[in-house]
This record gives structure tokens, sequence and C-alpha cells, in this order.
């Protein structure tokens, strides 16, 4: 299994190590490469967006000709987890902030986020999260985090912090507003394997 992180900004070392630990706990071949062309994005069999500014993500991704095959991918099944920044990205609606800085979405989630609703609380913390399909309690970790502040459609809140949303499904796609690469729980990574 090849597991591809968008290396043209953010937690991407992080995501490279955690993959590569969840698989090697699974006891599955494969390696976790970084992606910044079109060939390698089209080498992977599942997708980490990381963490990092939403705004500048997307005009990376529109630079290096990537933003497209990203879309026609999660639209035809190949699964793709979201972090953070990667989580706006999926969304549908970005919020009045992502509409200010004029951030082109993926547009791939039926969900609408606020882009640093938790960093203008508390610019980072830790928060033990419930999550459905986990039998016990995942460490999430949130910088200046994204809040899911409405899902439709298919998509499904899978955990919240305090009531509000902060982890969603639908069908091949995941968008977690904390970082599950700076733990040391590879469960996240591996429910985006177990989508494959």
């Amino acid at each position: 299994m090849n597991v591809g992180v968008i290396s043209v900004q953010g937690a991407v070392p992080e995501h490279l190590l955690m993959s590569q630990l969840a698989l090697d706990e699974l006891g599955k071949k494969g390696q976790a490469i970084a992606v910044r062309r079109l060939d390698e994005l089209r080498s992977v069999d599942c997708l980490i967006i990381p963490g990092g500014e939403s705004t500048t993500i997307s005009k990376l991704l529109r630079k290096f000709q990537l933003f497209d095959e990203i879309v026609d991918m999660g639209r035809n099944g190949t699964p793709i987890m979201g972090t953070c920044a990667g989580c706006v990205l999926l969304a549908k609606k970005g919020g009045e902030q992502a509409e200010k800085t004029g951030t082109e979405l993926l547009s791939l989630m039926d969900m609408a986020v606020d882009r640093n609703a938790f960093g203008r609380q508390r610019e980072s913390f830790e928060a033990s999260l419930t999550v459905n399909g986990l039998e016990s309690p995942f460490p999430g970790i949130f910088i200046r985090a994204p809040l899911i502040t409405k899902v439709w459609g298919d998509c499904q809140v899978l955990s919240r912090h305090q009531g509000e949303a902060v982890m969603a499904r639908q069908d091949n796609l995941l968008a977690l507003s904390f970082h599950p690469e700076l733990t040391t729980d590879p469960r996240m990574h591996q429910l985006l394997f177990s989508l494959v």
C-alpha cells in the first residue's frame, strides 16, 4: 500500500512517520511517500492532506497541478484524510475567513467549517476524544484548529469536543480538526488505511 502525504506545506514528516508506524503495526506492506508531483499523486492508494495554512496549501495545490486530480480521486473513492487545514480544504463551505482570503476549497465533503474557531479561544490544547468506532478515547491535539459547524447529506460526525464537531466522515473521506500525527497513537491513520 502506498500512502501519500501532500508535501507542499505543513506537518509532513510527522505524517510520514505516523503512516509508516501505522502500516507496520497492522503488518501491512507499504510505504509512506511525500507527494509534490502528479506522478507521485497518481501512485498512491490513499492520501493525507496535512495541517498548515489552508489558503497557502490550496494555492500550492494549484501551482503544482495537484488540485483537480485530488478532487477526482476523492470523488472516485480514493480514501483521503484531511487534518486541521486539510479538514478545511475538504469542506464545501469554509466560512467567513475562507471567503475573505479567497481560499479555493476541494469541496468534497458535505460540511461547513469555521477556520480558526478554537484559535480564538486558546492557541492550542489537548483533549481526550470519544470517536465512533474506536474502543478507547483518542488523544486530540488542537492547534488553532477549525471547527466543523454543520454537516448534511452523507457526511456524519464521528467525534465531538464539548459538543462541537471535530471529526467527520463521508464515505471514503475523513476530516479531523486535530493533529493525529503529533500523538503516538496510530489509530486515525489505520482508520484511513481500512478504507482502502
